[in-house]
């Protein structure tokens, strides 16, 4: 499975920022091991089911150890038996584009 997962504490730091507590999150995803990626608006995340909620689950509770509230946008593309969908649906998109 894809994750597709943006977090966000509901309280910003002194100049409004969020930053460094996402920074932390996505801290959680890199060390998990799992292939990923990470882009302005969106974290994705690769791999089992079980593997995966747990790091989004982490990656929350880091961010609610630093905000009493926390935002989770989260999209998922379950698709049993495939791996290597990160890279693979891009190349399938960039394959008919050269069409």
């Amino acid at each position: 499975m894809i994750v597709a997962f943006s977090i966000s504490p509901g309280v910003a730091d002194e100049s409004g920022g969020v930053s460094e507590a996402v920074a932390e999150a996505i801290r959680v995803v890199r060390d998990s091991g799992l292939p990923h990626e990470t882009n302005a608006m969106f974290t994705n995340i690769e791999g089992e089911w079980d593997e995966v909620m747990a790091v989004v689950k982490q990656a929350v509770e880091v961010i609610a150890e630093k905000s009493p509230r926390v935002g989770l946008v989260l999209k998922a593309d379950i698709r049993p038996g495939h791996t290597g969908q990160l890279e693979a649906k891009v190349q399938r998109i960039e394959e008919r584009l050269r069409r």
